[in-house]
């Protein structure tokens, strides 16, 4: 009878699940979804094989947990059916957990009010089309005093239309399921896909005939991708260039026997081996041929061992001799390996560096104006540098470092040509003209074509990019404030008072710390004084929100292929969301109260009945 009337008592309180017990099961599933884990087996029966990693873990708790142990003797004995350890509770509890990760993230974007969209698509496992849903925003929830610029995933979008206008509406329909403003929207990050970033149908052009505040910025990476792409295919000496390098990957990997062959010869050298040419991360080939450009002696000694090894096949030995003689032999390669190093080491490190999350559009215009100030100053000192490394190589494999002279084709004049006898270059001076000033030319210009819109956002927010180097003229000063109002202006209304930011701006200057000038730094500095820089606030907002690359974006697909892998083709979509929030967003889920958590699904669950 106490039983019955406890069980009343409990019902009316809707606290029918024991919460101890649920309080385990979710750090768990915790442990679980944080390490991109299954959960589930070919059964879901206890002490039963091949039940899965989320009940061998119970199971396991069981053995040091007496809370757990209590809890399986009694579904072992039968006392107890809902036993709460099923897929549709984890299910249950997966969305319960995203669900509050991403209303915290909404709430942190509408407290931020300005934020930018970045999205990226890819295909998963099931040959679905996958969009990732990034948002970034300046978070000014983090505490009384710092800010941040944080990126949050939000979701995945399985999209059957992959144009701009099908792009688009998938856009729409999830900012208003988040009930997040595009009038709010200050930045749009996507990479270089016509559909993104086509100027009369894509996603860009069409978010910005809803709101032309919404700055569209080619992912920073992507377009560094483009530029060594344009520098590769600006002359066949490059093409053949990587082509050669491909052909010793491809010529090791092909057997067990070859790559025993290659580490055998590289055994000295720690971590470090041939790597095949990346055909979508041009940045990261300098991985490809940095153990060629380090050692192309032993590489060397390694195809003359494979081609005079007796075991291997005639067409192997062939190609192992011809790259040994004619390839890595060649000054003319050795010179390429030279430049392509050097070329591909600075163009990874700003790669690199533009990924971070909180990467701000001042640091990268800052680090591309390097980059590109490296580019130019290589131009004059390169070829000289690359000539003194190549002889290096030459003389380190016991070759002569001179480039070999081909015989000049005469071509038959016509009657109306000019006699006036062509121009002839050196060998060496054909390899300056034809193939060194050709590729870096061409980035220099390829620079210029694919980072325009940076050039755009220098003109319209560079004086806020470091007060200290600020204009000094009040009048040009006054001129820039002015500018910027107009461009955050639509439908007549501003982000900003260019003239009231004028004067925040010279009253800043007066007062912020020493070192105190980055826009991060000053944004810091004014939190707590937002009410007296009231545009200065909104301002440095706007051009912190602005993305820079989609790398974020990239980075969830890396999630995606862990958790919707070819045993988990089947998942459903409002679990991958689930999972990969958790998964993605783990610091987040590491500051939801669980108490509350068990509370909201002891009160839809409260049927279920555990008697004590």
């Amino acid at each position: 009878m106490n039983k019955w009337i406890e069980l009343e008592r409990r019902f009316q309180k809707n606290q029918t699940i024991d919460k101890s017990v649920q309080q385990r099961v979710i750090k768990e599933r915790e442990h679980w979804r944080g390490n991109n884990l299954p959960f589930r087996g070919e059964n879901e029966k206890i002490y039963q094989r091949n039940n899965g990693n989320f009940l061998c873990f119970i199971q396991m708790m069981g053995k040091f947990d007496l809370v757990m142990q209590e809890h399986l003797r009694r579904i072992e004995k039968g006392e107890i059916h809902n036993h709460y350890l099923s897929h549709k509770i984890q299910n249950e509890l997966i969305q319960m957990l995203a669900a509050e990760v991403k209303s915290k993230i909404v709430a942190i974007i509408k407290d931020a009010k300005y934020y930018s969209v970045i999205l990226d698509c890819t295909p998963d496992v099931s040959h679905e089309e996958q969009m990732s849903f990034v948002v970034r925003c300046v978070d000014i929830s983090t505490s009384p005093i710092e800010v941040r610029v944080s990126e949050f995933f939000l979701e995945f979008l399985k999209v059957d239309d992959t144009t701009g206008l099908g792009l688009f509406c998938a856009l729409q329909e999830v900012l208003v399921s988040l009930q997040l403003d595009i009038g709010d929207l200050r930045g749009q990050g996507y990479d270089n896909g016509s559909n993104m970033k086509g100027k009369n149908k894509g996603v860009q052009t069409r978010v910005l005939e809803v709101n032309p505040r919404a700055f569209y910025t080619p992912c920073g990476c992507h377009s560094l991708n483009l530029v060594l792409c344009d520098m590769a295919n600006s002359c066949s000496k490059a093409k053949t260039f990587f082509g050669v390098v491909q052909r010793l990957y491809v010529l090791f990997s092909s057997s067990i026997q070859r790559w025993a062959i290659l580490k055998d010869n590289l055994k000295d050298v720690k971590g470090l081996t041939l790597k095949t040419l990346s055909q979508t991360r041009w940045e990261s080939r300098i991985e490809s041929i940095k153990p060629i450009r380090y050692h192309p002696s032993k590489l060397r000694d390694a195809l003359v061992d494979l081609a005079n090894d007796r075991t291997t096949e005639s067409i192997a030995q062939s190609e192992a001799k011809s790259l040994a003689k004619n390839e890595l032999e060649n000054f003319e390669f050795l010179f390429a390996m030279a430049i392509w190093y050097k070329l591909l080491f600075a163009v990874n490190i700003v790669s690199k560096f533009l990924q971070s999350e909180d990467m701000c559009i001042y640091l990268a215009i800052e680090k591309l104006k390097g980059l590109i100030d490296y580019f130019e100053n290589y131009r004059k000192v390169g070829f000289a540098e690359a000539m003194v490394d190549a002889t290096e190589m030459a003389n380190e494999m016991g070759i002569e470092p001179k480039f070999v002279e081909k015989r000049i084709i005469q071509r038959k004049k016509q009657f109306d040509e000019d006699v006036t006898d062509e121009v002839t270059h050196s060998a060496e001076e054909s390899m300056k003209v034809n193939y060194f000033l050709v590729i870096v030319d061409k980035a220099l210009s390829s620079f210029k074509d694919r980072f325009q819109q940076f050039e755009v956002y220098e003109k319209n927010f560079g004086f806020l990019f470091d007060l200290e180097k600020a204009s000094s003229s009040d009048e040009c000063l006054k001129n820039h404030c002015t500018n910027l109002e107009e461009v955050l202006k639509h439908g007549g209304v501003s982000d900003i008072d260019g003239r009231n930011l004028f004067v925040e701006l010279k009253c800043l200057k007066q007062v912020l710390p020493r070192g105190v000038q980055k826009p991060i730094e000053v944004l810091n500095f004014i939190k707590l004084m937002a009410d007296s820089f009231p545009n200065a606030w909104n301002a440095y907002r706007v051009l912190l929100t602005i993305p820079v690359s989609v790398a974020s974006g990239e980075r969830s697909f890396s999630k995606l292929k862990l958790i919707k892998n070819y045993l988990r083709s089947t998942m459903s979509q409002e679990r991958l969301n689930g999972l990969a929030m958790l998964s993605i967003e783990n610091d987040l889920v590491k500051e939801v109260d669980y108490t509350n958590l068990i509370d909201s699904f002891a009160s839809r669950n409260a049927r279920r009945v555990i008697f004590k």
